[in-house]
């Protein structure tokens, strides 16, 4: 591609967007990677560029993959795009006002960080939502613990 007239900045953010769409949470580092490569193929320019985004590419090229993220996002803007738009739940709303406190907004909140592992079985859907899930991770490289740690959190409401 290089070699072709491609400007190195467009390779380097087709890496960016490589790691987080096609590789996500499987290996959460090549973002990590990725952008740092994009920095450094601004900073340093041609010829040497070529070298970062060769590093880039194989260890992308390498890791463990998955698109579980970028599919939960496809499928929750899909509902938000389709679906009516549902209240926000009592519980969730702010509420800066007096009115807004009397009417109840917040009053029922638990904040997570107060429970057993800083997290509570609780539904931040709108009510005719409850029960969706758009994250399914897989069971494939780092994504494989975040897989256990929901599945060990979430005991009676989500398929993990």
């Amino acid at each position: 591609m290089l070699e072709g007239g491609e400007d190195p900045l467009f390779i380097a953010r087709r890496l960016v967007i490589l790691a987080s769409e096609d590789i996500g949470n499987a290996s959460p580092n090549g973002l990590v990677l990725a952008e740092a490569a994009f920095s450094a193929v601004d900073k340093i320019g041609m010829p040497e560029a070529r070298i970062i985004l060769a590093q880039c590419a194989t260890y992308l090229a390498s890791v463990p993959k998955s698109n579980a993220s970028y599919m939960g996002m496809e499928q929750a803007y899909s509902d938000v795009k389709n679906k009516p738009l549902f209240p926000v739940p009592l519980h969730l709303r702010n509420a800066p006002t007096k009115l807004m406190e009397e009417i109840g907004y917040g009053s029922e909140y638990k904040y997570p960080h107060k429970y057993k592992d800083h997290f509570l079985e609780e539904n931040y859907f709108p009510e005719k939502l409850e029960g969706s899930q758009y994250y399914f991770p897989t069971e494939l490289g780092q994504e494989k613990n975040l897989k256990d740690r929901l599945k060990s959190l979430w005991k009676t409401k989500k398929k993990y």
